[in-house]
């Protein structure tokens, strides 16, 4: 049976109640941040709605911390692959909206393969799938045959190593299926936690049930998915009514599953074709998705964070400051999109990109900019999911294991997809980075197969 976690009432009076803390009560929140102690839904309430530029400043400076305590310098590449474009639901904010008039696809198994074999050769490694909803063009037997395509590729340089899926809510005897296919995250975004919102931009379809919605990673979870990754559509509602609706999910699937989120999605409202944006009253600013991002990172700190090539470079790169842990890169978000660009064919995205760079660019930046991307999925593979993966990260075991693992991951790709310039910039990230790895005996096998690697004896290690 599916019910409601969400109070409504309870969220809006909060954020009333925060509008009018004063300095001092904010000064406490402030302190329980800075001392990684868990906020109350008082205080993410009140780090939401303050003014105060003061505290914006040390919002974000303890954002930083946590990011840099946690995650140390690494960021986790992937890309999406939109795989059909048919959708029966009418979303007044998607370009995929049933009433939109376009030639719809989907990818046969052959230009699947194509798709695939184009962004291997960008370097990636973990894919999305992506995908609109239709039972009778898109079922989960389709997407089922669409993992096991990929799954059985086999490149020079290796494979894609992990597939999460982000398609439309589904039964628990699908979520079974998609379980067995052995995905990685299960990816849904709740669009927006106001209800009355929610019923004005889905006008139909089966997407328009916000219960069946919102219950859809207990369904998920109860057919033994226990990575899930949630997210809001910002812009479509009060921003901060969806950050409170976030961490309300997010502690009710911790309370009946003993983990919450693994990734939380920040995605916000963007131009699309069909769509007119200046219809939706609550879009947010750059400064407003800032905070909402530095204060998603405080109030859960151990869970990663994803932000796409919807956000302009500049934006992104303050983001991964503050709290962004994954990221896209080179992003195609249409049906063959890969493919078309490549022929320099016309496109009908799912959204506009705003960075619109090569994959190898924006990890060149990454790398100068002092991170280390990642193409790591080793946790997946080695069954850290769920609670386990929780427990290793609030422990501070984790960076033992997903630093050698981002170090070898980026060796990898540099000597696979990188010239000379760029293994040279990878080179000395690692040689900077390599001594972070707290256990010795982890530190020189890392550093062992880093010197196979570049030797050409082997390759795909991982701790």
């Amino acid at each position: 049976m599916s019910t409601s976690f969400i109070n409504r009432q309870y969220i809006e009076n909060l954020l009333e109640d925060a509008k009018h803390a004063d300095d001092a009560s904010l000064a406490v929140s402030l302190e329980k941040a800075q001392q990684g102690k868990s906020l109350s839904h008082k205080d993410v309430a009140g780090l939401l709605t303050t003014e105060n530029p003061e505290h914006i400043e040390e919002i974000y400076d303890i954002a930083g911390k946590i990011k840099k305590r946690i995650y140390g310098s690494r960021i986790v590449i992937f890309a999406p692959l939109y795989v059909s474009d048919y959708c029966v639901n009418r979303c007044t904010y998607c370009s995929f909206n049933h009433n939109h008039k376009f030639k719809r696809s989907r990818l046969t198994m052959d230009e699947l393969r194509q798709e695939v074999k184009i962004l291997e050769m960008m370097g990636h490694k973990r894919l999305a799938i992506e995908a609109g909803e239709s039972n009778e063009e898109c079922p989960v037997e389709y997407i089922l045959e669409c993992i096991k395509t990929i799954y059985e590729m086999k490149f020079d340089n290796g494979e894609i190593r992990r597939i999460n899926v982000n398609i439309a809510a589904t039964t628990e005897e699908n979520y079974r299926k998609l379980k067995k296919a052995g995905i990685g995250t299960y990816i849904l975004f709740q669009e927006t936690y106001d209800e009355h919102i929610y019923s004005q931009v889905h006008i139909a379809g089966p997407k328009k049930d916000f219960l069946w919605h919102l219950n859809a990673f207990d369904r998920a979870q109860d057919a033994g998915i226990d990575d899930v990754g949630g997210g809001v559509l910002f812009g479509l509602a009060n921003p901060y009514f969806d950050v409170m609706g976030l961490l309300l999910h997010n502690e009710h699937l911790e309370k009946k599953y003993n983990s919450g989120f693994h990734t939380i999605s920040v995605p916000r409202l963007c131009s699309a074709p069909g769509m007119n944006i200046e219809s939706f009253p609550n879009l947010v600013d750059d400064e407003t998705f800032t905070k909402i991002t530095a204060v998603i990172r405080i109030a859960v700190p151990f869970t990663g964070m994803i932000l796409s090539t919807r956000e302009k470079s500049a934006l992104r790169k303050k983001l991964l400051q503050l709290g962004i842990s994954q990221v896209s890169a080179g992003s195609s978000t249409e049906v063959g999109g890969y493919t078309k660009r490549q022929h320099n064919e016309k496109t009908n995205p799912q959204f506009l990109v705003n960075d619109e760079r090569s994959a190898v660019s924006i990890i060149s930046e990454l790398m100068d900019d002092g991170f280390i991307p990642s193409f790591c999925t080793a946790c997946y593979r080695e069954g850290r999911t769920g609670d386990r993966f929780m427990s290793l990260a609030k422990s501070g075991e984790i960076g033992n294991v997903c630093l050698p693992n981002a170090l070898m991951t980026l060796c990898e790709y540099s000597m696979d997809y990188g010239d000379d310039t760029f293994r040279q910039k990878a080179a000395a990230i690692t040689e900077k980075e390599i001594f972070n790895i707290a256990n010795g005996s982890i530190r020189q096998k890392t550093i062992e197969n880093i010197t196979k690697i570049q030797s050409g004896s082997g390759r795909d290690f991982y701790v």
